[in-house]
């Protein structure tokens, strides 16, 4: 009996694309009610905090393009293509 070979990396499982959208939403937001309702309370009172949020919500859904690429590139090299093996 062989091995199962596992299914390939799909972008939408990687959390990193979840957590950059859902900073994204919470940047618009911050831009549409105000700075007050996405800011913690006791936090430090900062320009831009929306602005933050934006570079943010960027920042990781890069970081998830580049681990995706990454799984993907890894996936490729250990089992070679989409073809399951004979």
């Amino acid at each position: 009996m062989s091995a199962k070979r596992p299914a390939r990396p799909v972008w939408w499982r990687n959390t990193f694309f979840l957590f950059g959208a859902l900073i994204l939403v919470v940047a618009v937001v911050g831009f549409v009610r105000g700075e007050d309702a996405i800011r913690d309370p006791g936090q430090k009172r900062e320009s831009n905090l929306a602005l933050m949020y934006v570079v943010g919500g960027i920042l990781m859904l890069g970081n998830g393009w580049l681990t995706h690429r990454q799984s993907l590139a890894a996936y490729e090299e250990e089992f070679g293509g989409d073809t399951p093996a004979a």
